[in-house]
């Protein structure tokens, strides 16, 4: 007489992917949607000045990436701002962000006039760090 369990010594013991990868896509999801995509703030199109003493910042993460054109429009990612806009703007990510770490590209074409406007405008927002993208310049080699 067999007994009722049945004879579970032939049973193959097996690793059970499902879990594994219902937790890939759990993984993949999180990240997705919890991480910051900086490429957001960079779409608009400026062509930056370039400069002998050019550095490449270490760290843009925890900066707002501000876009000047070479008309003097403002922009904060892909989005056109007024002057009044983006010094509200800016007032507003001081009060809820602290603190306030700006990255500023401005289009080589751009005025003078409008960079000193918005340098105004952070500082009156309450601006710690302001850094101006650029392109390093090659210079001639020295021998």
């Amino acid at each position: 007489m067999k007994s009722r369990g049945g004879n579970r010594n032939n049973d193959e013991v097996s690793f059970q992917m499902t879990p594994m990868i219902d937790m890939t896509f759990l993984l993949l999801i999180f990240f997705m949607v919890t991480t910051r995509l900086t490429e957001e703030s960079l779409k608009r199109e400026i062509r930056l000045p370039s400069a002998m003493s050019a550095v490449v910042p270490e760290n843009l993460k925890n900066r707002d990436t501000i876009s000047i054109d070479g008309e003097g429009n403002y922009f904060v990612g892909d989005q056109q701002h007024s002057r009044e806009q983006l010094a509200a703007y800016l007032k507003k990510r001081f009060v809820n962000f602290p603190p306030l770490r700006i990255y500023l590209r401005a289009d080589q074409d751009t005025q003078a006039r409008k960079i000193r406007e918005f340098m105004t405008m952070a500082t009156e927002a309450g601006a710690l760090d302001v850094i101006f993208g650029t392109y390093r310049k090659k210079g001639r080699e020295e021998g």
